[in-house]
Order: C-alpha cells, then structure tokens, then sequence
C-alpha cells in the first residue's frame, strides 16, 4: 500500500477565511518511512479574489512562518497540481485529518483540481483507539506516549509534523494490530 502522510500549515482555522501557508508530505512504504521521497513547500497566502494575506501574529506565534518568509513563495494555485502530482492515488495520513482535507477540499474547489485520494487515515482518531484513556491526543503528547521527538524547530512546521506522525502511524498501527 502506497501511504502519504501529509500535514498544512495555515493563516487560521477556517477554510473560507484562511489561507495555506505551508504543505508538507512524506511517503511510507513497506511499513518505513521513506526519507528523500518527500514534499515541502512554503505557499504565499492570497485571499479568494487573489490578494496577499498577512499571516496573523497568533498564527505566527503557532507555527513561525512570518509574512517575510512567504513573500517570495509560491503561489497555491502553482503548488497544488504539485501536491496533488505527489499523492497520486496513495492513501493519506494526517492528524486531524479533517482540518487539513477541510483546507484541501476548499482550495482544490477554488483551483477546479479534484482532491479524492482513495483512503484517508487519522492519527487522532488511531491515538483515541489506541489510549482510550487518555484525554488528549495532541500530536506532542502522542509523541512522548510513543516515545517520538521532534527535530529541533520541528513542530508545527509541516515536515517536522509529518516526520513525527508518519512514525506515529506505524507505531499506532502495530501497537492496534497486537493489541497492546
């Protein structure tokens, strides 16, 4: 089974108001993760009529991309096909999935692109199953529960997200399958 474990980063929480700012994306094969078969952009976030978006200071707080930093990056209606090119019919992965397909579902209705990859897997949802008893399943705190760091400067920054829940992925789904 062809896996590709993605994560966005963005201006906010809402798919109508707010704006892609980073994606990220790695491929799992063969229950590994698959180091250079990976994808990372920064994306300069424009508004639905086309204008530049400023990245609020909360969002920036979250995730440290600064409006400096996308001024020079690629538009999304040119980073997506790419994105969508990188999946291809894989399964995907994320946490929270659901927030992330919301913003995929959005722009790719936006740019007249299809987003319908042929499965989708959630971490969350996997970590709620795996730790019923815990309250939080925080992509942080699922990572010291399986015993995963990120790099340095790697949270909530896509890749760093990506690294972190791909290892997650793997660990839930043996940890599910035995019945830990």
């Amino acid at each position: 089974m062809n896996v590709v474990v993605f994560d966005l980063e963005t201006t906010g929480l809402s798919p109508q108001r707010d704006a892609i700012v980073e994606i990220g994306a790695m491929r799992v094969r063969d229950g590994r993760v698959v180091e250079d078969e990976r994808f990372e952009t920064l994306v300069r976030p424009l508004s639905g009529d086309g204008h530049p978006l400023r990245i609020p200071w909360r969002a920036q707080q979250v995730h440290g991309i600064s409006d400096a930093m996308v001024r020079d990056a690629p538009d999304l209606g040119d980073v997506l096909p790419q994105f969508l090119d990188f999946v291809g019919d894989s399964v995907v992965v994320a946490h929270n999935i659901s927030f992330d397909t919301s913003f995929l579902r959005a722009a790719t209705g936006r740019y007249g692109l299809r987003w319908a990859p042929p499965a989708q897997h959630c971490t969350l949802q996997l970590s709620r199953q795996a730790f019923p008893a815990e309250r939080s399943h925080r992509l942080d705190l699922l990572a010291e529960r399986l015993g995963l760091s990120f790099a340095p400067g790697g949270r909530h920054r896509s890749l760093g997200d990506v690294r972190v829940t791909a290892e997650a992925y793997l660990r839930l789904l043996e940890r599910l399958r035995v019945g830990v």
